[in-house]
């Protein structure tokens, strides 16, 4: 049977980092980060290793504390004018085994209140990755929109991110899906209501979503030659 993980706890932690988002704060709230948050956050993952395992063998639930799924709550601000020590939300990446070699898809799982999704792909890929990715859904169109334009896609999810204003250079301004082609990410998700976050019904829905977001991380680890 199927567990709650967060609670309203969860994201009146969250509001108030977002109010409070100084490591003063933070360091005095450690242990309502840990209970309410990081905790549950990694049970959670625990609990996806099956599930995900059983979308793909090539994918995992990684619940270590560090180094696994689960994001840092700590930004990274030495490239950034944002100097705000934290994230107000959290999130996890399941990844694919050979991550390390391949910028590749992933699935995702996002907790922010009020915006709360689950979903997967991947998001703003290296130039060289991209190219690739292009390339292959013009060059094999009939498969990416078996993925991308079925009923339970165009029900559920559409894409995140930016597109180019032109076609990208060296690709037909005509090619049927050229607005695919325009692209800068190729990661979707679908909402999870907060009340949702906070139940039983948490597990299942994120593993369902997984499941439907399946064939678009298909597509892509095809289309950077990784296993699926």
């Amino acid at each position: 049977m199927s567990r709650s993980y967060f609670s309203d706890a969860t994201f009146r932690f969250l509001r108030q980092l977002r109010r409070n988002n100084n490591r003063e704060w933070f360091h005095a709230h450690k242990a309502q980060y840990e209970e309410h948050l990081r905790e549950p956050f990694l049970a959670l993952i625990a609990d996806l290793q099956e599930p995900i395992a059983a979308i793909s063998p090539h994918y995992r639930a990684d619940p270590r504390k560090v180094g696994g799924s689960l994001f840092r709550i700590h930004r990274d601000v030495r490239f950034s004018n944002n100097k705000l020590p934290y994230k107000t939300w959290s999130g996890a990446r399941f990844f694919h085994e050979r991550r390390r070699e391949v910028h590749s898809p992933s699935f995702y799982l996002h907790i922010e209140p009020g915006n709360c999704f689950a979903g997967g792909g991947i998001w703003h890929p290296e130039s060289p990755t991209l190219r690739r990715i292009r390339n292959f859904i013009a060059d094999n169109p009939g498969a990416w929109k078996r993925a991308t334009r079925s009923a339970v896609f165009r029900k559920h999810f559409e894409f995140h991110g930016e597109r180019l204003k032109r076609p990208p250079r060296g690709f037909d301004p005509e090619h049927e899906l050229i607005e695919d082609l325009k692209l800068k990410s190729f990661a979707s998700g679908a909402p999870l209501d907060d009340t949702v976050v906070c139940s039983s019904r948490l597990l299942p829905e994120i593993v369902q979503t997984f499941k439907r977001i399946a064939p678009l991380v298909d597509y892509l680890c095809a289309s950077v030659d990784l296993e699926c």
